[in-house]
This record gives C-alpha cells, structure tokens and sequence, in this order.
C-alpha cells in the first residue's frame, strides 16, 4: 500500500521544515516591522521567541558535545557554555538595543528577566516540585548575586546612566568570580552530573564540523532573533503608547528567558534539582556581571528614572528567593506560589503606573 507523505518524512525531518518555514517568513517580515499592523507584530514576538529558544538549545547542546570532545571538563562547561548559553538572548537584545540608543530596553531587558527568572520560572518549577537546595548555592552564588544586585541598584540607581566605568567595574567581578570558582574546583551543586545527563544522547553521534556548524546556527538564531524580537516589541509599545522601560522589562524579558525556562523545567521534571536551581542563579549573575558589565564597556546608555522602582524590585526578589532557600534548604510549592504572584504583581504594577 503507498504511504502518504508524512509517514515517508520522519517527523524531525518535519519539525526542521516547520522551522525553516518560520525563518523564511520571519526575514520577509523583518524589514517592514515599524509598518506593520500590532497583530502581525505580536505573532512576530511569538515566532521570534521560538526562534530564540531554538538558537539557544543549539548552542548548549552543541558546544557541550564539542567542549567534551576536545577534553574540556563538565565543571567548566556548566560554568560557561550552559551560563553563556541560557544568557545568550538576553546578550543578544542587550547589546542590539545599546547600540541603537534604547538604553531602557537595554538594561530593562536584563532587570526583567532576572525577576522573571527568579518569579515565574524558579516559582514556578517549584509549583511542578519542590526544589531542594544546596548549602553551597545558598552561601556561595546566593550572596554573590546579593551583592551584584545591590551594587547594581547603586550604579544604575545614582545618575541613571550604565558608562563604561559600570560596566568595567561588573565585567572584572565577573572575571573575579569564575576565578574564584575555578580555583575551588567547585561549580554549579551538581552541575558535573547532572549537565551530562541533560545534555546525554547527542554525544559522539555528529562528526566535529556537524556540531559546530549547529553552534553557528544557533547562535545566528539567537542574535537575528533578538534583533527582530527589539523590532516588534519597540513598534508595539509605540503603538499601544507603553512606555520602552515597561516593555523592555516585561515582554522583551519574558522572550529572552525562553532558555532558561526550558532547561530549568527540564532539570525539575527530570528530578536534576542542582541544574534547575543552579541554572537560574547562574544565569542572573551572567545577565548582571556579564552582559551588563560587556554593554556599558561597549556602548554607554541612560535609562528612565523608573529603572529606580524596578531595580530595587529586583533586589528584593533576591533576597525574598535567599530566604526562601534558607528555609528547610528547599523552595516549596507555596514559597514557588508567592514567588509567581510576587511577579505576576510586578508586572501589574508596571503597566498599570507608567503607562496611560
């Protein structure tokens, strides 16, 4: 009997033409994003944060395989190619919008994803399951990024402004930290482990320019995406008269943690807890001292006084999330619940005061 068209294809065969199709229409579309309507720029929001997602998952899962391949350890593939890789968009957009003078997207993006990380993604793992926690990610990476926080409320906070001084200042703690990591021989709790079983299943299966050929996709994904995603978002809140702080903070964050989302959910479901914990701490202290710290060398940019409200949200959120940790070395289902509710309130918050 002849077999129709979709039993012939494998279905990863059709997933790929499903996603070659979307970047095809997303390039037709790109150059016409201030014209058009706000329905054809939110489904482009919606495509581009797949075809982010997409770019990222690229990335971890490639240069993982290449890093073992070439004798690099696990330990500092968990501190580099998963921190690199889940932060990979919010590098992407922060740097896109610096250089185009969108100074509150720029760093808008990096404070919302941070709180949206710790709300709606580690809250809401902790819904799916409690997440049980490690001492160490508690008294080691939970008070490094206290204190980022807090001296980013400062900096940001005092003029304004995100200059080169911030930012030199922010990449060298960064550099401080992953020396300090790599001299104690520990990384993420459980990071060794655990990314390998994440990442299992891929390895050994592709020759070498395969894998790399992937990272260079991927990483195409993450930065065209990006760019079009700031595009659409920005031509929506003129539409809508939002202001560019609150959609930096709000749907250009949400977009940008689409990897960390997956790789947090996924640490949790499949009982990794170290990889879903370790993954959102480790990326908001990437977003801060990393991609804050390369933004301001590279391209000074002002912000809205109302990054002020935002920033001190976002440390309090830290340390609410510290707390919580302390508590029976564990985030609960309620404590997972008031976390979601505290973003979800955030947001509310924003929309409702700054914009008419």
């Amino acid at each position: 009997m002849r077999k129709s068209l979709p039993q012939v294809l494998p279905v990863q065969l059709w997933h790929w033409f499903a996603f070659a199709a979307l970047v095809v229409v997303l390039l037709v579309l790109a150059p016409f994003v201030e014209t058009l309507p706000v329905w054809a720029n939110v489904l482009i929001i919606l495509g581009t944060v797949v075809l982010v997602g997409k770019g990222a998952h690229s990335v971890v899962e490639s240069a993982s395989c290449l890093a073992k391949r070439l004798g690099i350890s696990e330990l500092v593939i968990g501190l580099t190619v998963v921190a690199f890789g889940t932060s990979a968009p919010e590098f992407a957009v922060t740097l896109i919008a610096a250089f185009r003078g969108q100074g509150n997207i720029s760093v808008g993006n990096i404070v919302g994803s941070n709180i949206f990380n710790l709300g709606f993604i580690l809250g809401g793992c902790a819904l799916v399951r409690p997440i049980p926690i490690d001492p160490t990610l508690l008294r080691r990476d939970g008070s490094v990024l206290g204190v980022t926080t807090l001296l980013l409320l400062v900096l940001i906070g005092w003029n304004l402004r995100l200059d080169r001084y911030d930012g030199a200042l922010l990449f060298v703690l960064l550099c401080v930290y992953l020396a300090y990591l790599f001299k104690s021989r520990h990384g993420m709790p459980g990071a060794e482990k655990e990314l390998g079983k994440l990442t299992a299943g891929g390895e050994g299966k592709m020759p070498v320019w395969r894998e790399g050929g992937l990272l260079a996709v991927g990483l195409v994904c993450i930065v065209g995406g990006s760019h079009l995603l700031v595009g659409s978002a920005t031509a929506v809140a003129r539409t809508f008269g939002i202001a560019e702080w609150v959609i930096g903070v709000t749907i250009v964050a949400a977009g940008t943690s689409a990897p960390e989302f997956a790789t947090s959910l996924m640490g949790v479901l499949r009982g990794r807890y170290g990889i879903s914990a370790g993954n959102i701490i480790g990326s908001d202290l990437f977003n801060l001292l990393g991609v804050l710290g390369l933004a301001g060398l590279l391209r000074p940019v002002d912000v809205d006084p109302m990054s002020r409200v935002s920033l001190a949200a976002l440390s309090g959120m830290v340390f609410v999330v510290l707390i919580f940790m302390r508590t029976g070395w564990r985030i609960s289902r309620l404590e997972g619940f008031a976390l979601v509710a505290i973003a979800a309130a955030r947001w509310g918050f924003d929309f409702l005061m700054y914009n008419p």
